[in-house]
């Protein structure tokens, strides 16, 4: 009957290197069929009976336990699935030129896995383990078997350079036989998520959960715990904490990808961007220096849901325990670039013109105009424009206004997100002066008028036709301008105020006036005021 005791010293020494598997008996079991079943040659049911100290070989009591150390089971050759593939990823098998690799091969002992700039690989073993490989690494499969009925999966990997986490799924009877070496270190793992990293002679390994043994450590790492290799030695710590990830934005509208977060004390961090909340596909890697991650354009992930996974580094390279945070990528169409005004335009009337360029995939434009900067008090908010401007007519204040690209009507509008805002402020132009009052003082003609308020100077135009073609142009910073005594005939004038900004007014009532013969020896001034129009 199967037993818990010792076995004896001759398998002692076999079993306490490789542990036991306990199976658990069924229904019309016997060790002649086990042992024909599971057993390597030359390892008989005898084996198993002395091992287990069972009576009698033809009847075992179902649902016990049966122990059979992992060296005695039968070997046989296994294969994993290449379940996701992102960017450049190669596969090199013996002599075989290397090649690309692709979701659904299959792959077999030996073969080396490597990852180049922003591409991962995972990889999905027998038993339903996981191995995801980062961006710029080396992973050989250095074997993979299973043992005994196509029951107990047996992988040892070898990391060259670069990372590989590790998912291994527990066996509720024995955990499988999953190893993972580097050029320092030799791992066992009996159920564990865990991470390690090779960056030439530095070598880091970080558990997650589950136990890990390390060749050479007397205590398994335990959940929370790292080892650094370094400098011909070994050394445990404590893998720092979550980092802080509530500042961290939910939506994003923005390309290129920015990500920031809350400092805390750290000074670096690593950044990885899944699918959301499907940890065997890492779209984006990176190791940064400060609080923010940037993805450059050209590294830019299409609109969707996605997961941050953030983790703070120790000053010895060893990475700590992950904050994960969801985030929603919706930044298409891309807004258009404002062209005019310039930020913080100041214009003087009741209009201007908002100038824009074109998204070639969504050619029309949302606009809206606001009061403040938070857009909630909307003064115009138009149906999509289909043109690069718009003119606009508002009383004078301060406004803030933004544009979003909308696709083509009739292809399923949408809109994408608001560009940053601008602020423009209207002003109302300086008025005009109002009509002179002529004198003649000798053989000048002297005229003043009422000072404007806020006007720094003036201009007054003086012609022999109402169109003003060919005026003369005459320019005082007074109120009051003298000119020469005019020749016999009809002269019209106009005259214009300008701020200290140097922004005009519009041109004030035409005056005419007649300048008679000189029956006299002195001359006689008609001044006939006449309103012909106001330009405005």
């Amino acid at each position: 009957m199967p037993a818990g005791a010792a076995p004896k010293a001759a398998d002692a020494k076999a079993t306490a290197q490789d542990a036991d598997w306990l199976y658990t008996i069924q229904r019309r079991d016997t060790l002649y069929d086990l042992a024909l079943a599971w057993l390597e040659a030359p390892r008989t049911w005898q084996d198993l009976q002395r091992l287990n100290r069972v009576a009698d070989p033809l009847r075992l009591p179902p649902g016990g336990k049966l122990r059979m150390p992992v060296a005695w089971l039968k070997r046989e050759a296994a294969v994993a699935d290449v379940m996701f593939v992102k960017g450049t990823v190669t596969l090199r098998r013996g002599a075989e030129p290397e090649q690309p690799l692709a979701v659904g091969v299959q792959l077999r002992s030996s073969d080396v896995l490597r990852t180049g700039e922003q591409a991962s690989v995972s990889v999905r073993f027998a038993d339903g383990s996981r191995l995801l490989v980062p961006p710029k690494s080396e992973v050989q499969l250095e074997s993979l078997l299973v043992l005994g009925r196509a029951a107990l999966p047996a992988v040892v990997l070898r990391v060259q350079q670069g990372g590989a986490e590790n998912q291994v799924v527990p066996n509720p009877q024995r955990p499988p036989k999953y190893e993972v070496r580097t050029p320092k270190l030799n791992l066992g793992v009996r159920g564990t998520e865990f991470r390690v990293q090779v960056d030439g002679d530095r070598q880091w390994v970080a558990v997650d959960a589950g136990r890990v043994r390390a060749a050479g450590e007397a205590v398994d790492l335990a959940p929370g715990e790292g080892l650094v290799a370094a400098q011909g030695a070994l050394q445990r710590a404590r893998l720092l904490p979550a980092p802080d990830v509530a500042a961290v934005p939910r939506v994003v509208e923005r390309l290129p990808l920015r990500l920031t977060w809350a400092p805390g004390t750290h000074s670096a961090w690593r950044a990885q961007i899944f699918a959301r909340q499907d940890f065997n596909r890492l779209l984006l890697d990176a190791r940064v220096k400060q609080a923010e991650v940037v993805w450059p354009r050209d590294q830019a992930l299409p609109d969707g849901d996605y997961t941050l996974r953030l983790r703070a580094i120790d000053a010895s390279g060893l990475e700590g325990a992950a904050a994960d945070v969801d985030f929603s990528l919706q930044a298409r169409p891309e807004p258009p670039f404002i062209r005019l005004p310039a930020p913080d335009a100041v214009v003087y009337g009741s209009g201007l013109e908002l100038g824009w360029t074109l998204n070639a995939e969504a050619p029309r434009v949302r606009l809206q105009i606001a009061r403040d900067a938070a857009f909630k008090d909307l003064v115009q908010q138009p149906p999509p424009i289909a043109g690069a401007s718009q003119t606009v007519s508002l009383p004078p204040g301060t406004y803030h206004w933004r544009i979003a690209s909308v696709t083509a009507a009739g292809s399923g509008e949408r809109a994408g997100p608001f560009g940053d805002a601008q602020r423009f402020e209207l002003r109302e132009p300086p008025p005009a002066p109002p009509p002179a009052t002529p004198a003649i003082n000798g053989n000048q003609l002297d005229l003043r008028w009422p000072a404007v308020a806020g006007v720094t100077s003036y201009e007054l135009e003086w012609a022999n036709n109402a169109a003003f073609e060919g005026a003369q142009s005459h320019r005082t910073d007074k109120p009051e301008l003298s000119l020469p005594k005019p020749a016999p005939g009809r002269y019209y004038l106009r005259a214009r105020s300008r701020n200290a900004d140097g922004i005009a007014s519009p041109w004030g009532q035409t005056q005419l006036i007649d300048q008679p013969e000189e029956p006299l020896r002195w001359p006689w001034l008609i001044l006939v005021p006449v309103v012909l129009h106001v330009l405005l």
